[in-house]
């Protein structure tokens, strides 16, 4: 009896023995598994709008495995993280850096894409640095060139429009100046430019007339009149040929036209749709 009892007791230590070894078994989890927990940190962080942690999460889950697919993904994920925060020279920094580790990823064109939207969303005004503007530009023209039918080139081409806009505008700005200050070369070179270069833009309209003005001013009256005549020929019912036409007609009245709202680029481009 007394040894039936001292089994009993035996093979319940050996049981409960078994459970306390099982319970200090720690499970370690493996590399890709404890990426993918940082990685989904990273998207829950940047869900919730913080995205300087998200940035961080996605590079140290990159940083654990560079070699993997996963690293691709973080890599670019917090480029996107330090975009999503305004913190565009990183931003354009990690996708740079993107480009050359990661040649091959699928998502080459958007890295493109998003570093010419940093460029742009950097975009002030035409008085502010021309930087961005240019850098923008160029890759919004790559972007076109080797991404034709992608839906980035679509943007692409619709954002050079206001692109252009923004440099002929920028070109205008300089010239006003030099004629203000009475430096008549440089505003003609300017107002050049935008004739030549920025024809296609509402600037060109303004830039034909101020060429009239100035060769007046200077007694280049041929010069004036083929500036004018360019200006007739092509926009005839503008406000800017008939003030051009008032150079060479000094008592010719300007017609009382009735103002109307002006619209913006964007405006009149979405209005155009209905039309």
């Amino acid at each position: 009896m007394f040894k039936i009892n001292l089994i009993i007791l035996l093979s319940a230590f050996l049981l409960s023995s078994c459970g306390e070894r099982k319970a200090d078994i720690v499970v370690e989890k493996s590399d890709t598994e404890i990426v993918m927990q940082i990685y989904k940190e990273a998207v829950e962080a940047l869900k919730k709008g913080d995205a300087f942690f998200a940035g961080n999460k996605f590079k140290e889950a990159e940083s654990l495995m560079p070699q993997s697919e996963w690293a691709a993904k973080a890599s670019l994920m917090a480029s996107y993280s330090d975009y999503s925060r305004n913190a565009y020279s990183n931003s354009i920094f990690g996708l740079e850096r993107h480009l050359k580790n990661y040649p091959a990823d699928k998502n080459i064109p958007y890295v493109h894409y998003l570093i010419a939207i940093c460029y742009y969303e950097q975009i002030l005004d035409e008085k502010k640095d021309l930087r961005p503007l240019l850098q923008s530009q160029i890759k919004f023209e790559y972007i076109i060139q080797n991404y034709p039918d992608t839906d980035y080139a679509t943007d692409a081409r619709f954002k050079l429009d206001l692109i252009i806009d923004q440099l002929a505008a920028k070109e205008m700005s300089i010239a006003r100046f030099y004629m203000k200050t009475e430096k008549w070369i440089p505003a003609i070179n300017r107002l050049k430019i935008i004739t030549e270069k920025y024809d296609r833009t509402i600037f060109v309209q303004e830039a034909l007339h101020r060429l009239v003005e100035v060769y007046y001013k200077l007694g280049l009256i041929e010069e004036a009149k083929k500036a004018a005549k360019i200006l007739g020929y092509n926009y005839q019912s503008s406000k800017w040929y008939e003030k051009s036409y008032k150079v060479f007609n000094k008592n010719y009245k300007t017609k009382v036209k009735k103002k109307k709202k002006e619209m913006g680029l964007i405006r009149r481009k979405i209005k155009s749709l209905f039309e």
